[in-house]
């Protein structure tokens, strides 16, 4: 099944809390016939259109394609937490590729969370960028864990505006029983998602790109002059850049091989008023150190939304809602009666060791994807330095591409039972240490 077409109607909006919130532009042309310019980018979410902007910004023509709407995807449904970081600690990536390496990727990091900020500042403040992750743990091992981390991140990473917090200071930010303590990340936030993507097209758009919605893109002619072929036309250029992540299949064997496809789920709350605040003390994002990750903040009108339950087969199960309220209910029983009024789904990019994957498919075609539940922050920086690297500055786009990375078993086809498999080896591997 293509994760493109198998949950959702082509071309409308997933029945979030999101697309229920926002003035949703008008759908744009679809590509007819034979186009050409410098660049075409595959995907019209963070990477993608960050990756369009910026290469206006040096002078060079783009099409940006997307087989649904601009920010349809992951970009326009997701969790909207910015985080600061990877998924992996800083200790774990410097024990692996050495510490100035470590370093730069740690700029790189803060700067994507920047480039979060500074947008929604300067461009789309209706996006409500707020300031603030916690990290729950469930057990006193997992927070001493927590301390032996921060104690090292002191030494070699001053400035990470995070803080080990124990049971009692953590219920004062997340009150759920649940939680040992945990940690608050001040320098990461949140944000409504679909309103920043959204502002990211127009803005690109004013810029002088051009978008093509309805335009899957079926297959890569590769060359000096790669071409994009589509269902009504193709597009012939100097630079091919894929940004599709979790939705893009079948465009590269490699990509596929280390990208794999997940669903998560989300539902929202009926507005809590007063009762909000017993759940969150401030007005942040929080997730926790669950295997399959709860993750959940307040909306602008006082609605929990909460998401998790990840899936690894294609298809949403037919009742969202259910054992996601349930969850929620277990953390939270102080609103374990109050209902749902949205539940929606999505698919991201995960990779085996749960970083970015960064490729150069062909001298002339860039991939970055697989960011794993942290594509907020770090898929805007994705297009950045792919733009960068287009335009002849590659530096940047080399330093992130020393990010570790490996295969599936099974390459392309690993799916379903096989990959489930392998994430619980892999997580088993990581907590040995081998």
């Amino acid at each position: 099944m293509n994760p493109l077409y198998c949950n959702d109607t082509r071309g409308e909006f997933p029945p979030s809390w999101y697309a229920a919130t926002t003035p949703l532009p008008a759908l744009r042309p679809s590509l007819k016939g034979d186009q050409k310019a410098d660049v075409v980018v595959v995907g019209a979410g963070y990477t993608g259109l960050h990756a369009a902007w910026e290469l206006r910004k040096r002078g060079l023509s783009v099409i940006v394609l997307d087989a649904h709407r601009a920010g349809w995807g992951a970009s326009g449904r997701n969790g909207g937490q910015v985080g600061s970081d990877y998924n992996k600690s800083q200790i774990w990536l410097g024990a692996r590729i050495g510490q100035p390496l470590a370093q730069d990727l740690w700029k790189l990091a803060h700067e994507a969370t920047d480039m979060v900020k500074d947008f929604c500042t300067t461009y789309a403040p209706e996006a409500n960028f707020r300031h603030g992750i916690a990290h729950g743990s469930f057990d006193a091992k997992d927070i001493e864990m927590e301390r032996r981390v921060y104690d090292l991140m002191d030494k070699h990473y001053p400035g990470h505006e995070t803080t080990v917090l124990n049971e009692k200071a953590f219920r004062r930010l997340v009150n759920s029983k649940l939680y040992a303590g945990g940690t608050i990340n001040r320098r990461a936030g949140h944000v409504h998602p679909l309103r920043y993507v959204l502002a990211l097209a127009r803005e690109a758009e004013a810029a002088g790109a051009t978008i093509f919605e309805m335009t899957e893109a079926k297959r890569i002619q590769h060359g000096a002059k790669p071409v994009v072929h589509c269902e009504n036309g193709t597009v012939t250029a100097d630079h091919v850049i894929l940004a599709g992540n979790g939705y893009m299949r079948g465009l590269d064997r490699g990509n596929d091989a280390r990208v794999m496809t997940v669903n998560s789920f989300i539902g929202v709350t009926k507005p809590l008023g007063d009762l909000a605040d017993t759940v969150l003390g401030e007005d942040i994002a929080a997730c926790d150190s669950s295997n399959v990750v709860n993750y959940f903040r307040l909306t602008e009108d006082r609605r929990l939304l909460f998401g998790g339950r990840a899936n690894y087969t294609r298809q949403f199960p037919d009742d969202i809602g259910s054992k996601l309220h349930k969850r929620m209910g277990e953390m939270f029983p102080q609103i374990r009666h109050v209902p749902f009024t949205h539940t929606w789904g999505g698919s991201l990019g995960i990779s085996i060791k749960r970083l970015p994957v960064v490729r150069r498919v062909a001298p002339n075609v860039l991939s970055i994807s697989g960011y794993s539940g942290h594509g907020v922050a770090l898929a805007g920086l994705a297009g950045k330095l792919m733009a960068e690297a287009v335009a002849g500055q590659a530096e940047r786009f080399d330093t992130f591409s020393t990010i570790p990375q490996g295969t599936y078993p099974a390459g392309h086809m690993a799916q379903g039972p096989l990959l489930t498999l392998a994430m619980a080896w892999f997580r088993l591997r990581d907590k040995l240490g081998i």
